[in-house]
């Protein structure tokens, strides 16, 4: 499994932005497929925004579409999840996961039951 680390969580109002990344060490994330999800209390995980290993194309859940944009940053070894315009119902904590060779698209992979390595997560509050 890969070791992965989110960070870049925090504390922002309505309206502001945050920039998470997810981080592995001695494994390159390029290989494989990555997907940020969410879970906010007594809530089911969520698929928030995945990137392709294959061909780079990218997911988004309606919830986030215009807002987030994911990306990979292969000189820090980082995917990264750019969020503007949080609102309150974007408060969660938000887990990075990633699995090799995923086949299918990239909206059917962006499941939580597709990835099989999970970060710790990183706490997002938006609050007024």
């Amino acid at each position: 499994q890969v070791q992965l680390v989110e960070s870049g969580g925090g504390l922002v109002q309505p309206g502001g932005s945050l920039r998470l990344s997810c981080a592995a060490s001695r494994f390159t994330l390029d290989y494989y497929t990555i997907g940020w999800f969410r879970q906010a209390p007594g809530k089911e995980r969520e698929g928030v925004s995945c990137i392709s290993s294959s061909d780079g194309s990218t997911y988004y859940a309606d919830s986030v579409k215009g807002r987030f944009t994911i990306a990979r940053d292969n000189a820090k070894n980082t995917v990264d999840l750019q969020m503007n315009s949080l609102t309150h119902e974007d408060t969660a904590v938000y887990y990075c996961a990633a699995e090799p060779h995923a086949p299918g698209t990239i909206q059917a992979i962006c499941d939580r039951t597709r990835f099989g390595s999970w970060g710790q997560g990183t706490q997002v509050t938006v609050f007024s």
